[in-house]
């Protein structure tokens, strides 16, 4: 199962605005994608879940995709953060 490892950099973390655009980012895939922080891991699908993550600035997550399109939706996930989920 291919895998990357993401540092988010948006000042409140991966909570409201950016946890509904990751959300809504992995779900245009039709691959399985789990996020991983620190020890719990959450369907990427979800927003209910990705908000339990926690994940502040500066939080490192584990993201792994397995499906047709795994390398796709990890590399838009990583572009989406990469990118600040669209902010400066």
């Amino acid at each position: 199962m291919p895998e990357i490892k993401l540092t988010i950099n948006h000042e409140v973390g991966l909570h409201a605005r950016p946890a509904s655009i990751f959300v809504q980012t992995a779900a245009k895939f039709l691959s399985d994608i789990e996020v991983t922080h620190g020890e719990t891991t959450v369907n990427a699908k979800s927003i209910l879940a990705i908000l339990t993550l926690g994940a502040h600035q500066g939080a490192e997550l584990v993201i792994r995709a397995e499906g047709t399109d795994a390398e796709q939706a990890l590399q838009a996930l990583e572009n989406l953060v990469a990118d600040n989920f669209g902010e400066e």
